[in-house]
């Protein structure tokens, strides 16, 4: 990439630029080198520890101080994506566990929580609920409800709810699953599970290792691929529409209301938007432009069920991955403040999805100035 060549270069005359090593680090992780851009990110944390990101609209009427963890992207909050035109100054603040805010707190008219739930970030978390317990600006997404985005705990906060589908996620061990694919143990011994199954080792994203199983040989071979210790197992739901093909939606909860965020369409079972086929196909472009304009009707159907997510979660924004079965039921596949909203598609493309994505940052922002006000 000519923009990465050009930070290269330019980091050779400014070794000392924290700034341009941090946007050289986000460039590398885009670019899937992940150990490199995680070596140059702790480069420019070592010069630094507090990055400004200016409002494209200026004067700026808003602050946000953003909290965030060393780690790839899929570790704290994307707001630059979704704020990327707004009138919010975004103020990065790259705590760590040992000493959260330490550094002197930059002006801010509120704190926002953009730490992803995982088992590195747990110290952390616990130490900003009790640093930000008597803040005294306005906190957005309060470090002591983070962890109910982890997927067992979701899936056992979300059950009961009228017209809402979750499967138990049970976390195990290596030796558990080995005893189940070697007939020692019952799968069913662990909890509420069956073939078929999803299993995934704890921590994965994107799909990473992410396999679906119908009988307990096949871990055998799972196992000998995937060496990681603890593992995400859950009952298989096939959420088929009668065309045989599955369709995930991306729905962002900002203060309790739902916006569409975009629809996937595949034959796999297994959907990311990027290898769904939405930038190939015109058909699944149509449908997802019909879905987002119905949305209301989408969100009505399921209001119930959405209210009680975001009474049960306690954040002020996240997002969710569902998908609705044959019967109408609003099935989660998973719940966190971490996922990716953008407008960065191409017009061309997608002429419709500009004007949904411009509610999201509207909503978004409203929140922020509710708050203060």
């Amino acid at each position: 990439m000519p923009d990465t060549q050009t930070m290269l270069a330019q980091a050779e005359i400014n070794p000392h630029d924290a700034n341009l090593w941090m946007n050289l680090s986000t460039a590398m992780l885009c670019l899937g080198h992940r150990d490199l851009g995680l070596s140059i990110q702790a480069q420019a944390l070592g010069i630094q520890r507090i990055f400004a990101l200016p409002a494209r609209q200026q004067p700026a009427q808003f602050r946000l101080l953003m909290l965030m963890t060393a780690g790839d992207l899929a570790e704290n909050t994307p707001l630059d994506c979704l704020l990327e035109n707004s009138d919010v100054d975004l103020i990065y603040y790259y705590i760590t566990p040992e000493s959260p805010l330490v550094h002197p707190i930059p002006e801010h008219d509120a704190v926002m929580v953009g730490i992803g739930d995982s088992s590195a970030n747990q110290s952390t978390l616990a130490a900003l609920a009790e640093v930000l317990a008597d803040w005294p600006k306005p906190v957005i997404n309060s470090a002591q409800h983070i962890p109910n985005t982890d997927r067992g705990i979701l899936s056992q906060l979300l059950q009961g709810i009228p017209g809402l589908l979750i499967p138990s996620t049970l976390h195990v061990t290596r030796q558990q699953l080995e005893a189940v694919a070697t007939g020692r143990q019952p799968l069913e011994s662990y909890g509420d599970i069956e073939f078929p199954i999803i299993v995934r080792p704890i921590g994965s994203q994107a799909g990473r290792n992410l396999e679906r199983l119908t009988a307990p040989g096949e871990l055998t071979s799972y196992l000998a691929q995937v060496g990681e210790p603890d593992f995400f197992v859950a009952r298989f739901i096939d959420y088929s529409s009668r065309d045989g093909r599955f369709r995930k939606y991306r729905i962002a909860i900002i203060d309790g209301h739902p916006f569409a965020c975009h629809m996937a369409v595949s034959s796999h079972w297994m959907i990311h938007y990027v290898n769904a086929g939405m930038y190939d196909d015109p058909a699944k472009r149509n449908e997802e432009a019909r879905w987002m304009a119905g949305f209301d009707a989408f969100a009505a159907r399921h209001g119930e069920a959405l209210a009680t997510i975001h009474q049960r979660l306690k954040l002020d924004y996240f997002c969710i991955d569902c998908a609705e079965t044959e019967d109408g039921q609003l099935l989660i596949f998973e719940a966190d403040h971490v996922m990716v909203v953008h407008a960065m598609d191409q017009v061309e493309l997608f002429p419709y999805k500009h004007q949904h994505m411009a509610k999201v940052s509207q909503a978004f922002r409203a929140m922020l100035l509710s708050r203060s006000a």
